[in-house]
């Protein structure tokens, strides 16, 4: 079923963000003090009275700027308008009406969407000041006051929006998503990937570095599935983050990878391979994330026959750490070698969901342990009992033994490949855990 979807907009500043974690229940949105932090649009569900809308929210509208950023900012509000089936328009009790405010109203009368005007800061219990009635001049009807940060006002302003929200009544049930987290260091191209895929401006693209600060999601579904594209922003060394808002984002970012299925990690090629590139690689490996090592701008390189070969070496030394990644060579600009990296991302989370039979495992089991005999020490010989499954995301085994300080780490990698080699469990890591017999 595709909900309906409630647009806030307004002038930077008036809190469009704060009510937006209001109405969804939770701080996705990064709130900060300083104008324009949120950039692009950001996406969640709000439910009131049994019905669920999606709910946008946007980077602050300033209609008569020439910056670059602020421009893209206002670009990406107009495309939230356009896509919406009811807009909130914020505004600030403290600051009154402002030039800004009445342009920001004139462009959604244009619009022809239904409209409801918010007045925030409205934090004190009662009837609304006098201030509160200057706002009718906006000529959107009826205002609602509204304390987006204590929740005071939010009830009746669902009330008024949900009146010009459809509802189909039979809610379909969708098939089973993949997340996949796109991360890398700064301008990778992890903005230009989503929207070459979407085939539309989804996230703003900038030689800035930083531009991206909110982890942004957009629902993808082709003929490899249904994804759920999570672009982050671009992570850097610790000692080059200045401001507590890069700081924020990082942290979103990371929280992206812990509720990922699949991780790409984008390098550029044109740069090469960075230490910054493997940490963030280190990041998903250590959350025990299925991934892909996607090489972007391909296409921007100098490329005779071995280049393609010297560069895979190059990724096989520097990110030896997760020699199970697959290597997609692709172009988020023109769009190269796109359905690969799907294809990679579908077999990566294949294999990580994969469960094989206790039956299968110890089978596999006997045959590796005659093949190669387990380590002993003193002349006690190592005794592996059993092996079973324990869990996916990542695929987990348990080996139970006689003494697990006779099992030897290079032992424990033996067995590791033998099982990636019998099941083929390409993209994914293996998580192995030694217990003793009868140990909990």
């Amino acid at each position: 079923m595709t909900k309906p979807v409630i647009a806030i907009v307004g002038r930077p500043n008036v809190g469009q963000s704060t009510l937006f974690n209001k109405l969804i229940g939770q701080r996705l949105s990064i709130v900060d003090d300083t104008p324009g932090v949120t950039r692009d649009r950001i996406y969640g569900e709000t439910e009131w009275c049994g019905n669920t809308a999606m709910v946008v929210d946007t980077g602050g509208i300033e209609p008569k700027s020439d910056d670059v950023i602020l421009s893209q900012m206002r670009r990406q509000a107009q495309l939230a308008i356009d896509t919406a089936s009811a807009i909130i328009l914020v505004t600030d009790l403290k600051s009154g009406v402002v030039a800004t405010d009445a342009d920001v109203a004139q462009m959604l009368q244009k619009s022809g969407k239904p409209v409801v005007l918010c007045v925030n800061k409205c934090d004190s219990v009662g009837e609304p000041p006098m201030e509160f009635y200057e706002f009718y001049n906006l000529g959107l009807g009826e205002p609602v006051a509204v304390s987006a940060v204590h929740g005071h006002g939010t009830g009746d302003l669902l009330d008024r929006v949900f009146e010009y929200l459809h509802f189909e009544s039979e809610a379909e049930e969708d098939d089973e998503i993949v997340n996949v987290a796109i991360i890398g260091k700064p301008n990778a191209g992890k903005s230009s990937l989503i929207n070459k895929i979407t085939d539309e401006e989804r996230c703003i693209v900038s030689d800035i570095a930083g531009t991206t600060r909110d982890t942004i999601d957009t629902l993808v579904e082709n003929a490899y599935g249904k994804f759920n594209l999570t672009d982050t922003a671009g992570l850097r060394r610790q000692s080059r983050i200045y401001d507590d808002i890069e700081k924020y984002s990082i942290l979103r970012a990371k929280m992206a990878i812990e509720r990922s299925d699949v991780c790409v990690i984008m390098i550029d090629a044109t740069e090469g391979i960075t230490e910054q590139d493997t940490k963030v690689a280190g990041l998903a490996h250590d959350a025990g994330r299925a991934c892909v090592l996607a090489v972007n701008k391909w296409d921007a390189i100098e490329k005779n026959d071995k280049t393609m070969q010297e560069f895979r070496k190059k990724l096989d030394t520097d990110f030896a750490f997760m020699s199970y990644a697959p290597q997609v060579f692709i172009s988020a600009k023109t769009g190269l070698r796109i359905d690969k990296l799907f294809e990679a991302i579908v077999m990566c989370w294949q294999n990580t969901n994969l469960r094989i039979r206790t039956g299968m495992l110890n089978e596999l089991l006997a045959q590796a342990t005659t093949r190669v005999q387990p380590p002993s020490d003193k002349g006690k010989r190592l005794k592996i009992f059993y092996m079973t499954q324990a869990g996916v995301k990542p695929p987990t085994f348990v080996f139970f033994c006689n003494d697990k300080e006779l099992f030897h780490f290079s032992y424990l990698r033996y067995l590791e490949n033998r099982i990636r080699e019998a099941f083929g469990l390409e993209g994914t890591p293996v998580k192995m855990i030694v217990r003793e017999r009868g140990e909990k």
